[in-house]
């Protein structure tokens, strides 16, 4: 059987968040509107629809007087986007078996 597919994590732009933040452990957000090529708008939006899942921590600070917005994965997150991984295998296997 295929596995169900975590509609938080099937979004590109926010797959692509935790993509970079997997690897990198945590992002200002500058860098992840650069790497993902997104809007400031639509990525501050799906920052907190990850946010609201608990899947990434945000904290907001200044840096030389500038506002500096930093994200960083969470264990739930991680677990979470381990399991998506998973779940996205299960398709390219015949029959959806893992």
């Amino acid at each position: 059987m295929f596995k169900e597919l975590d509609p938080v994590l099937h979004s590109q732009l926010r797959l692509a968040v935790m993509s970079v933040l997997m690897r990198e452990k945590e992002a200002e957000f500058t860098v992840l509107k650069e790497l993902t090529n997104a809007t400031a708008g639509n990525l501050s939006v799906q920052i907190n629809k990850l946010k609201e899942a608990e899947y990434i921590e945000v904290t907001k600070q200044f840096k030389d007087n500038y506002p500096q917005t930093i994200c960083r994965v969470t264990e739930k997150g991680s677990a979470a986007f381990e399991n998506y991984i998973r779940s996205i295998k299960s398709y390219f296997h015949t029959g959806g078996k893992s």
